[in-house]
């Protein structure tokens, strides 16, 4: 049977604090957000930017408290003060599908926590 593709966590609303295209690629997460998410350092997410409609792909390195950042190419994708939703996806076999319940991270002022959904 084919697997599908369903979203596993997501950060919703967090704030990009920095962008640095000298850094070698990536993007640095908030380890509470980490934790809370379950996205792990050097998952592959997506990360859609509310603010301007950008959008790619890459992967999560552990950042500060408090820390978005767009690092690499990837910072031209963003700028401080953007609004972001960070998405990593996992394949299912349809027995799992039913069961399934991504974890959803609602963030609020300074990258905090306000609900885990």
């Amino acid at each position: 049977m084919a697997l599908r593709c369903f979203l596993q966590a997501k950060i919703h609303n967090a704030t990009i604090t920095d962008a640095n295209v000298n850094y070698r690629g990536s993007i640095a997460i908030c380890p509470k957000l980490l934790k809370a998410s379950g996205i792990l350092v050097h998952e592959q997410v997506d990360v859609y930017n509310v603010t301007n409609g950008n959008r790619l792909t890459t992967y999560v390195i552990e950042g500060k408290e408090g820390e978005i950042c767009l690092n690499g190419a990837a910072a031209h994708k963003g700028k401080v003060g953007d609004k972001v939703i960070i998405a990593a996806y996992t394949y299912l076999e349809p027995k799992e599908i039913e069961a399934h319940k991504p974890t959803v991270v609602i963030v609020g002022k300074d990258n905090k926590i306000e609900e885990i959904l």
